[in-house]
This record gives structure tokens, sequence and C-alpha cells, in this order.
């Protein structure tokens, strides 16, 4: 982005049934995340706020909530400068009757 252009903020969200997926894309045109900063980011407790003005937890509860508690993935694809995009793949569920529920 040249500095002469006026930044307008924009995030775009898509679905798609592919097979026996669901993918759901998220993506902004904001900065982009840094590569030090993307390894870190689904850890918990990792923040890039200030002491006190962030818990860090939530995108490692979304990652583990998508990955552990669905069986799916959460993917990020960056690059500083152009903006960030957060995928989620999730298996749906084509019997029923084989989930299984633990009651304890």
């Amino acid at each position: 982005m040249k500095f002469s252009e006026i930044y307008e903020p924009a995030v775009t969200v898509s679905t798609q049934k592919t097979g026996n997926q669901i993918i759901i894309k998220v993506k902004g045109n904001g900065t982009g995340i840094p590569d030090d900063v993307k390894a870190k980011i689904f850890q918990p407790f990792f923040t890039t706020k200030p002491t006190g003005q962030g818990t860090g937890l939530g995108l490692s509860l979304a990652y583990d909530i998508v990955a552990k508690g669905h069986g799916g993935k959460l993917e990020v694809e960056t690059k500083e400068g152009e903006g960030t995009a957060f995928t989620i793949s999730i298996f749906t569920v084509t019997n029923p009757h084989r989930l299984t529920v633990n009651p304890g």
C-alpha cells in the first residue's frame, strides 16, 4: 500500500462445503502478522497487547474448540502489508448415530 492511498479496512467471510468438510474463511486487509508473532498466536496467554490489557486466550481457545472439540483445523495465512486470513475446516457428520457422548 502506498502512503498516498486511503486505507479502507475490510473483512470478508466466506463459507464452502467440499465433500464432507465445511470451510469457513475470515480474511482482513490489515497490516498482516509478522512471522515471529505468527509462530506464537495459538499459544495460551500469548498477547501483543500491553500487560494487563489482554489475556491471550482468544485464539488459543478458538484453536482448542476447532481442533480438539471438533477434530478440525484452524490455520492462518498472512503476509505483512497485505492482510491475514484465518481458515476453519471441520468435518460434517454423516451418521449422527456414530457420535459418542461422554456423560462424565
